[in-house]
């Protein structure tokens, strides 16, 4: 019989942040161990449902018993004695006489073709759900009552119905059974379920609670939305809430309280922090994004009356935001610069000294970055002097989401130049992939800096990535070097900041470094949809400049669509090829001299990179990547024909070598811009 089988748990508060990723693993762990088993037939769907007190699975078209099987079971070999042959046989329920023989690795063996029987379900569920649980990511057990169970959070019930029919089986010391509970005030406090397909309809009717978290989480959604409409208001950035608020709720309704204005003096990150982390309201915000003073409140539960949970809330918010309106007039008492020379006392890692040491260091290469850029390098190294200081205020101590963002604020309040105090905001830009970058030549340097000087100290002292396991963030700080540099144009020669950002570090880890940027380069580029032949082909050219790689990967773009290209990326693959073999031979390679060239088709040769050249290098110098490219295409004519009637290595090493420097100034001349070699097929 195929019927849907449920399994609910019935536990106390499950982390809320958890919530949905126990929920879902829960249910996959579980489904895949029945299919594995037979107990699926096709077609059959899994679907997680979980609330703050219960994870639920429900799989359709489960059978009651798995289907017999049948298998061949390999015996002694065919030489053994009687008793063993005739003890294997029993074993396998055959008769002598039925088993075959088959060629084994080492002679004949007898082999038993056997009928395995199906499981009951009942039989094997109860050990499935267990481990299925024993599987789940959590990362620490509690145990409760008298018992050896263990579990995230302790468990009060359990239940177990395929179809109509209550699967026998006990997990976690419960004995399964047909009853579940509803919600707390709301519902029914004890619900008896006659099939496994009404589970949700009983629970929402009876038990007033939401079991499918995706329902539950539109709900809320939707009554957030038509709250805020009614306010003339907006959400702002509400989406990483929404999961944690609807673990935290079985039956969802919304409200609107409000907070004394006079808190709006304050920065208003500082009072969304307040209320999004610690009290997990959702902010309201005018059409402009400024912070009004009211907010949402997510209940579970819906009443006719709701003044007292608007109040209750209310009264709750006040002394929260009064803690934030404390950091920050205390914070004010002291100046940025006072705070820095504290940074000594703050170690930044075991072997890497101090933040203030830190500090020092981002000064330092913030100021050389400047130069490079022609920006102003003494506020471009006050900036970095006062980047870390918020680190020892209170606000950024209650929210360290705030560093840098506080920053900015003291620093306007101790009337620092407003360049100064954007770029200590935004010297942690980008935060997370998508982020704003840093504006302007003194935040962007301080913002490499600060990225750099973590790369190489870090790498300096072995803390490198290693798989999945990036617990500083390197490979962020990689990309985010990449953004700023290529995104907002910046010319500078990414060998020279990785030399200049090891300068206060022992260690020979910059070529280390140097591959780690070019993986993170590759897979940027790849994100924004540039084919691997031509990034390779870029840069393999080794660009001086990084802020100029996706122009030569837009010009390697055209020039792939001109008709001589892949005749041209193939002539190179050879220069290459015959290039590299006469290097490994000990060739000398000078430059091409005319009147050593003696054929037509060298001749020829020669005299087209020449005048090619002329017309690409002005083109070069001003940035026209694709007009360089586009230029040497004139070439393919005179190359297939020095291929078609020129011998390179010839015996007479005057006129070998002047070939092979033909064959140089080809390669030097149509691959400033990428190696084309690497465009062949």
């Amino acid at each position: 019989m195929e019927a849907t089988l449920l399994v609910e748990l019935l536990t106390e508060e499950l982390p809320p942040k958890s919530l949905r990723e126990l929920s879902d693993a829960f249910a996959s762990k579980l489904f895949v161990d029945l299919q594995q088993d037979q107990f699926l037939s096709d077609g059959s769907a899994a679907r997680a449902l979980a609330t703050p007190r219960r994870l639920s699975v429900l799989i359709t078209k489960t059978r009651e018993s798995s289907p017999d099987t049948e298998r061949d079971v390999q015996g002694p070999p065919v030489s053994a004695a009687a008793q063993a042959i005739n003890g294997f046989a029993k074993k396998n329920g055959v008769a002598v006489q039925a088993l075959k023989k088959q060629k084994g690795p080492k002679g004949e063996i007898y082999v038993a073709h056997v009928t395995v029987s199906g499981q009951a379900l009942a039989n094997t569920l109860a050990a499935k759900v267990e481990t299925a649980l024993k599987t789940l990511p959590i990362p620490k057990v509690m145990r409760w009552g008298s018992g050896d169970a263990q579990f995230v959070r302790p468990v009060h019930g359990l239940v177990m119905l395929h179809g109509k029919r209550v699967v026998p089986g006990k997990v976690l010391g419960l004995v399964s059974g047909n009853r579940t509970r509803g919600h707390r005030f709301m519902g029914k406090s004890e619900i008896t379920l006659t099939d496994a397909d009404g589970y949700e309809a009983k629970l929402r009717d009876e038990g007033m609670v939401l079991a499918d978290f995706a329902t539950r989480r539109d709900r809320i959604e939707n009554l957030l939305k038509e709250k805020a409409k009614e306010q003339k208001a907006g959400l702002g950035n509400y989406q990483g809430l929404l999961d944690e608020v609807c673990a935290l709720v079985e039956h969802p309704n919304a409200y609107v309280g409000e907070f004394d204005k006079a808190f709006l003096e304050m920065p208003q990150e500082c009072l969304i922090l307040t209320m999004r982390q610690h009290q997990r309201y959702f902010p309201l915000f005018d059409p402009v994004g400024k912070l009004l003073p009211k907010f949402l409140i997510v209940a579970n539960m819906k009443v006719a009356d709701p003044r007292n949970i608007i109040a209750g809330n209310e009264r709750v918010v006040r002394p929260r935001l009064e803690d934030a309106r404390f950091f920050y007039e205390q914070d004010r008492k002291s100046r940025l610069e006072e705070r820095v020379p504290a940074l000594a006392k703050v170690v930044y890692h075991n072997k890497l000294d101090s933040q203030l040491t830190r500090m020092q260091n981002i000064k330092l290469l913030a100021g050389k970055i400047a130069r490079m850029l022609d920006a102003d390098v003494l506020q471009t190294e006050r900036a970095a002097e006062l980047a870390k200081a918020d680190l020892l205020t209170g606000m950024v101590g209650e929210f360290p989401e705030l560093q840098g963002v506080m920053g900015r604020y003291y620093a306007l309040h101790d009337k620092e130049p407003a360049v100064v105090a954007d770029a200590i905001e935004a010297h942690y830009r980008p935060r997370f992939a998508g982020d704003r970058l840093p504006v302007g030549p003194v935040a962007s340097a301080v913002a490499l800096a600060d990225k750099l000087d973590a790369l190489a100290g870090l790498f300096s002292i072995g803390e490198t990535p290693t798989g999945d396991k990036d617990p500083f963030g390197l490979r962020r700080a990689a990309l985010g070097v990449i953004r700023i540099v290529l995104e907002n144009q910046l010319s500078l020669p990414q060998s020279d900041l990785v030399e200049e950002a090891f300068r206060p570090y022992q260690g020979k880890k910059q070529a280390e470094l140097r591959r780690f940027f070019r993986e993170r380069l590759v897979s940027y580029l790849k994100d924004r949809g540039f084919p691997t032949l031509a990034i390779d082909a870029v840069l393999s050219s080794d660009p001086a400049q990084l802020s100029t790689v996706t122009k030569q990967l837009e010009a390697v773009k055209a020039f792939q669509e001109l008709p001589e290209a892949d005749s041209l990326a193939a002539a190179n693959k050879r220069v290459a090829n015959i290039l590299k073999q006469a290097e490994a031979k000990g060739e000398p390679v000078t430059r091409a001299e005319l009147s050593e060239l003696k054929e037509p088709a060298e001749l020829a040769l020669h005299a087209a990179i020449r005048s090619a050249s002329e017309k690409a290098i002005p083109l070069y110098d001003k940035g026209d990547y694709t007009g360089y490219l586009k230029a040497f295409s004139v070439l393919k004519e005179p190359v297939d024909a020095f291929f078609d009637k020129v011998m390179v290595m010839v015996e007479d090493e005057k006129l070998r070598r002047s070939r092979l420097a033909l064959l140089r100034d080809l390669r030097e001349a149509m691959n400033r811009v990428a190696d084309i070699s690497k465009l062949a097929a």
